[in-house]
């Protein structure tokens, strides 16, 4: 099943699993699964948590069965989504209307004072041209930031999910938001060497914004 070329996107994220404070296996999420399954059967008391290492978010699987039981509602929930989100994609586009142009643009409301209208109607292109060109702006100058605030927030879920009760905690969070590197470095060097390592990747972008502009999950391919 692995070989399969029809897996969902969704499968092949990136995760790291935990029992406990000790990091058991890393790697695409399909890929990784068997492994898991293996662990916990061996060890029925392990308290397991698989984490996505670009959301930080817990990964929720049904480890219920044999091995291909899970493999196969994990391909199947895959699957649902995908052909959930076609759907989706598939009425909005019915629904497009025949005036609007075909470049994926979505609708949504926008509530803005009259004279922030009368500006944007008064802009080449019209109001909505303006907006996307002043989105697209400030994302490109904004971009660093944005990218340190996501590395802050993956790092949060992580931490809240798994270091709540170690010493140090709620000091290594203030740390983070601070963009203070070295005091965060101080208050997780007592944490467990696995724990401890992910953390310092995980978290890498919040204080390196040059490096923060390429957030993805290559850091934990190593």
């Amino acid at each position: 099943m692995e070989n399969n070329e029809e897996i969902d996107q969704s499968l092949r994220k990136r995760c790291s699993t935990f029992d406990g404070f000790r990091r058991i296996a890393a790697g695409e999420l399909f890929s990784i699964v068997p492994r898991i399954k293996a662990y916990i059967d061996r060890n029925p008391e392990s308290s397991v948590l698989i984490f996505d290492d670009q959301t930080g978010e817990v990964v929720d699987i049904d480890f219920r069965g044999t091995t291909d039981e899970v493999l196969t509602r994990l391909v199947q929930r895959g699957v649902r989504a995908k052909a959930t989100s076609s759907l989706i994609a598939s009425l909005k586009q019915e629904n497009a209307g025949a005036g609007r142009p075909k470049l994926g643009v979505v609708g949504r409301e926008v509530t803005l004072l009259p004279r922030h209208w009368d500006w944007l109607n008064r802009q080449p292109g019209g109001a909505s041209v303006a907006l996307r060109k002043l989105v697209e702006e400030a994302r490109r100058s904004h971009s660093g930031k944005d990218n340190v605030r996501e590395v802050q927030e993956t790092t949060y879920r992580f931490l809240s999910a798994i270091a709540g009760d170690l010493p140090g905690f709620e000091e290594s969070l203030r740390a983070l938001f601070a963009g203070n590197k070295q005091k965060f470095g101080a208050t997780i060097q007592g944490w467990p060497p696995d724990l401890r390592e992910y953390v310092e990747k995980l978290a890498a972008g919040a204080f390196e914004p040059e490096a923060s502009k390429r957030k993805d999950s290559s850091r934990f391919t190593s």
